[in-house]
């Protein structure tokens, strides 16, 4: 639903609160017309119920308002004296049509003035001390921080498999959810049974036909604290709905999920809106000049290491040289291959340093060739772009205009029908948007170019193309634990990254010493002040 769309519903939904509440609200000495008027009925509510004014805020925000309406539900008629079990769980399970219920039909009802007064139980005490702590935990976790964690190896040596980030949601913009009906805090299936944790009607057409899906939200970001610059490691929803159905972007096959609830991904943002971007021979070129990555950025490639068959110790390929499996052979073991060479992944230094092994007779950094294709987005084969040799492609910047027609309409076909929501079609060579015959497009939102530093074993936007600002969730700030899947004991934490920030320029630094000072000096404190006061 638009904007308006939503308006009309919160309206219909107040009169439908007015028609449910009247008489109540005579009895808790108001007058009815006060159960009518939008908003004012919920000020007026919070006095009846004897509860703080900004919970009226709360109503309203996406998500938290999922769990603030049924403790409202349940205070209102507890307002009323009807504190049993029977009267919680009729009001829950009737989505609060229990209250239209008393309003008309329980005659000997009467407002209890000075409910607070009576003492609560443990078990309620227990409770709205639970539901409070959930609603500030999903406040946090929707629009402050989340935390993540890191999938794969697509930015190794900077950040790991098992790193566990939080995500800051304020430095780009808060994005409020759009899907409405959710369980809060939960991504897009619920841990440990699969299912989904969301109301949405997930199908393979781009036509939401599905009441269900009506209630999606408009999209809406809170201003951001600053702009996303080139390098920087990004958050955001991958752009084709689901990760198994991306190939071509086939509107047949692609599943339509919610922009909120598409697989989240972290990749580094190598490209920002109005650049142009090649990548030639692995190497990355922006506006025609190579990129300069921070310090703490680690390009790697795959190579072949020959030793004509000679094996060089696992502890010594990993920690010496840094290596990693390339992707051909990953499967936590560096094997020789047959013709007797390792095939690994490292950063160029890492190359030049194996290379100086006596055993080692040869390092060959693997890449496709120019004009090879690779089965790339935009996916035209004569292009011939591969991994290694890609573009130029220019990266959509909000407001700029641009030439379309049949062999620029490739690029930007899912831009315009998909990310910008408008009816495209083709018709006798001539592109119809909205109706109208058009060879131009001007861009509604800003697009980014997101890459992996490990090369050629990243699933990126080679593959799938532009990701828009509205996909973008957030920020990698901090690093609170990072595990090696490998490790045992004590060496499965890599203890060098706990407590560590993330996006810097050199590499990470343990801050777990510093933290770990503070909480004792904490300590220290807080009993000489209980030591104080007892004397």
């Amino acid at each position: 639903m638009n904007l308006s769309q939503w308006l009309i519903f919160i309206l219909i939904v107040q009169i439908i609160h007015g028609l449910s509440t009247w008489k109540l609200y005579i009895k808790a000495g108001r007058k009815p017309i006060e159960s009518f008027i939008p908003i004012y009925n919920l000020v007026i509510m919070m006095k009846i119920i004897k509860r703080p004014l900004w919970w009226v805020l709360l109503l309203f925000i996406p998500i938290i308002n999922l769990l603030m309406i049924p403790v409202v539900w349940i205070e209102f008629i507890r307002s009323f004296g009807k504190n049993t079990t029977k009267d919680t769980v009729l009001v829950l399970i009737t989505f609060g049509f229990y209250i239209a219920f008393l309003n008309y039909f329980s005659k000997d009802i009467s407002y209890v003035e000075n409910r607070d007064l009576r003492p609560k139980s443990k078990t309620e005490d227990t409770i709205g001390s639970l539901v409070f702590a959930i609603i500030v935990a999903t406040l946090v976790h929707t629009y402050i921080i989340q935390p993540f964690t890191i999938p794969s190896s697509s930015l190794e040596k900077t950040l790991y498999t098992g790193d566990f980030l939080f995500v800051s949601k304020i430095n780009f913009g808060a994005r409020t959810p759009m899907t409405s009906i959710a369980l809060p805090m939960v991504h897009d299936s619920i841990p440990g049974v699969g299912l989904k944790s969301y109301l949405f009607n997930d199908d393979f057409t781009k036509k939401e036909t599905s009441l269900l899906n009506k209630f999606q939200l408009p999209y809406f970001r809170f201003p951001a604290l600053e702009e996303i610059k080139r390098n920087e490691i990004v958050v955001f929803n991958q752009p084709a709905d689901t990760l198994r159905n991306m190939d071509n972007f086939n509107p047949d096959r692609n599943y339509y999920k919610p922009i909120d609830k598409k697989t989240n991904l972290v990749k580094r943002c190598v490209g920002i809106p109005g650049d142009t971007l090649e990548i030639r021979d692995g190497d990355i070129y922006i506006n025609g000049k190579i990129s300069v990555l921070p310090k703490s950025a680690k390009a790697q490639y795959n190579f072949l290491i020959d030793t004509k068959g000679q094996a060089i110790s696992q502890d010594e390929l990993k920690y010496t040289y840094g290596a990693r499996e390339g992707l051909k052979y990953d499967n936590g073991y560096f094997a020789l291959t047959n013709t007797g060479e390792y095939f690994l992944t490292l950063t160029d230094e890492e190359a030049k340093f194996i290379a100086s092994n006596p055993i080692v007779k040869s390092v060959k950094k693997q890449l496709t060739p120019k004009g090879e294709d690779g089965n790339v987005f935009p996916h035209v084969r004569s292009l011939g772009w591969n991994i290694d040799n890609y573009g130029p492609i220019y990266i959509p910047k909000k407001g700029k205009t641009i030439k379309l027609n049949i062999e620029t309409l490739p690029f930007y076909k899912r831009i315009i029908e998909e990310y910008e929501h408008n009816d495209l079609k083709l018709k006798d060579k001539q592109i119809i948007i909205n109706g109208k015959a058009s060879n131009t497009y001007t861009f509604k939102q800003d697009y980014y170019w997101m890459m992996g530093d490990n090369r050629q074993n990243s699933l990126d936007a080679r593959f799938w193309g532009y990701v828009p600002f509205d996909h973008v969730v957030g920020k990698p700030v901090f690093i609170w634990l990072s595990l090696e899947k490998d490790g045992k004991g004590l060496n499965k934490v890599r203890w060098n990254r706990v407590f560590s920030f993330v996006n810097g320029n050199d590499k990470p630094k343990s801050y777990l010493i510093h933290f770990l000072i503070l909480v004792i000096i904490g300590i220290g404190i807080n009993k000489l002040i209980k030591n104080k006061r007892k004397v």
